[in-house]
């Protein structure tokens, strides 16, 4: 039960990192100095791409522990 609600919260933190990347990727085209248009851009498409990937491996894990536990009641 703790594994559960262990990924559950990192999944929740995974998804709020991923609003906050499209957030800031949005904001970074109303910047006016090219610099910090490009600093922005690619350190919130990190962000993105970190949290999206770490997201998909929390989900892959949930889903395999389901398959796991359905297996072992049959």
């Amino acid at each position: 039960m703790i594994g559960w609600i262990q990924e559950g919260i990192l999944s929740a933190a995974c998804v709020f990192f991923l609003i906050f990347g499209i957030h800031l990727l949005v904001a970074a085209y109303g910047l006016d100095n090219p610099f910090w248009f490009v600093m922005t851009f690619f350190s919130s498409s990190l962000i993105i791409l970190i949290s999206a990937t770490l997201l998909l491996g929390f989900i892959i894990r949930m889903v395999a522990r389901y398959r796991a536990h359905g297996e072992d009641k049959q």
